[in-house]
C-alpha cells in the first residue's frame, strides 16, 4: 500500500478522511445477510433518526453522492417544462456539469448573488412567465445552506425565500451538502431552518463531515414531490447494498457526531481566517459563517504556497483564493498553513 502524505491540506472537506466512528459503524453492519435496497433494518432505524432530526412527516433516501440528489430531489419536484430558480454560484449551476440540464430537463435560472444568497425579491424578480407557452415554467427555488461562497442564511431568510415561493405556487429544495456546518454555525437544529422555515425537499449532506461516500434526499414535505423511488432507481441512486450507506447516517446523525464534527470545521476556519487576516498583504474577503475561507492572496505567493498545501485559486482574475476546513483539521494544521502563508508572503 501507498504512504500518504501526512499534511493535510485545505482545498475541499470531500479531501479530507473518513471519521473513525463511521469505520467503525461500517464494520459493525458488515456480518451477516440483510435485505436489500433499502428493506433492511439499518435503513429502518435511519428513517426514525431522521425524523427525530426534521419530524414524524419526513421521509429519507439515501443515495451514492451530491449531484444524485440534487438531481433527483429536483425531477421529483417538477416537469420537464420545469425551470429552477438558484444563485448563480450554485452547484447545480456551476460544478455539476449541467447534471440539472442534462438528466432533468429542466431550465435553470441563475439569479446574481453577491453573497451566495437569494431574496425573496430576487425570487419576485425572476419567477416570471406563469402560463406562457413560451417560456419554462417556474417551479422549484433551490438554495444552498451553507452556500458555495461560505455564508449560512439565518432561519428568517429561509423562511422569507420560502414564503416568497410558496406564494407563487413554486416548492423550495436545499442544497445542504453542508447543512450541519450551518447548523452549528446558527447554534440551531437543523429543523429550525429546513422544516420549520418551510423547505419542501433537502438534499442532506454526509462526505463532507466524516463519511466515506453517501448523502440522502430527506423530504420534508411529502407533497411536494412524485415518484421520488422509482426517479431514485432511474437516476442510478439507488444502492442495493443501502445498510452501508445507511450505517454511515445512522453514525452520524442518531448522535451529536455531524454536530462536533461541524463545529469543529468551522472553528478551525475562525482560526485560520483570524490568523491570516491580520498578514500585511491578505484580504477576507467575505463572512467566514462556516468551514470557508475566501481571502486575496498576491499571486505569487499563492502560486509557492500551493506547492506546498493544497488549496484551489477561486477567482484567478482578482487573486482570490479559498481555504476549506474539515472534521480532521488540526490546530496545529492551521497554525503550519498560516506560519507558512508568511512565509511566503515575506519571501
Amino acid at each position: 500500500m501507498p504512504v500518504l502524505p501526512a499534511v493535510r491540506g485545505f482545498a475541499s472537506d470531500n479531501q479530507a478522511s473518513v471519521h473513525p466512528e463511521v469505520l467503525a459503524a461500517l464494520a459493525a453492519v458488515n456480518d451477516g445477510h440483510q435485505p436489500a435496497y433499502g428493506d433492511d433494518a439499518v435503513t429502518a432505524r435511519l428513517r426514525e433518526v431522521v425524523r427525530r432530526h426534521f419530524g414524524e412527516q419526513a421521509e429519507v433516501f439515501p443515495v451514492f453522492n451530491g449531484t444524485g440528489a440534487n438531481v433527483v430531489s429536483l425531477q421529483a419536484m417538477s416537469e420537464r417544462w420545469s425551470s429552477v430558480i438558484c444563485p448563480e454560484t450554485a452547484h447545480i449551476n456551476t460544478d455539476e456539469c449541467g447534471a440539472a440540464e442534462k438528466v432533468a430537463g429542466l431550465k435553470l435560472v441563475p439569479v446574481p448573488s453577491p453573497d451566495g444568497k437569494l431574496t425573496p425579491e430576487a425570487v419576485e424578480r425572476y419567477a416570471v412567465g406563469f402560463g406562457s407557452i413560451q417560456r419554462a415554467q417556474p417551479a422549484v427555488v433551490s438554495i444552498t445552506q451553507s452556500t458555495e461562497l461560505g455564508t449560512v442564511y439565518t432561519a428568517a431568510e429561509v423562511a422569507a425565500v420560502a414564503a416568497a415561493a410558496h406564494e407563487r405556487g413554486m416548492l423550495v429544495h436545499m442544497d445542504g451538502a453542508r447543512v450541519a456546518n450551518a447548523a452549528a454555525a446558527l447554534d440551531l437544529p437543523m429543523r429550525a431552518f429546513t422544516t420549520d422555515a418551510g423547505v419542501d425537499v433537502l438534499s442532506f449532506g454526509g462526505t463532507k463531515n466524516g463519511l466515506l461516500l453517501g448523502e440522502a434526499i430527506v423530504v420534508l414535505n411529502p407533497g411536494a414531490v412524485r415518484g421520488m423511488p422509482y426517479l431514485r432507481k432511474a437516476g442510478m441512486q439507488l444502492a442495493s447494498k443501502m445498510r452501508y450507506l445507511s450505517a454511515q447516517l445512522v453514525a452520524l446523525l442518531d448522535g451529536d457526531l455531524w454536530l462536533r464534527n461541524a463545529a469543529h470545521a468551522n472553528a478551525m476556519a475562525r482560526r485560520l481566517a483570524d490568523a491570516a487576516g491580520a498578514m500585511p498583504g491578505v484580504e477576507i474577503v467575505r463572512p467566514v459563517d462556516a468551514n470557508t475561507v475566501f481571502a486575496v492572496v498576491p499571486k505569487d505567493a499563492a502560486e509557492r504556497l500551493r506547492k506546498r498545501f493544497a488549496f484551489y485559486v477561486w477567482d484567478d482574475r482578482t487573486g482570490e483564493v479559498r481555504w476549506v476546513c474539515s472534521f480532521d483539521t488540526t490546530e496545529s494544521d492551521v497554525d503550519a498553513f498560516a506560519a507558512a502563508l508568511a512565509e511566503e508572503l515575506s519571501a
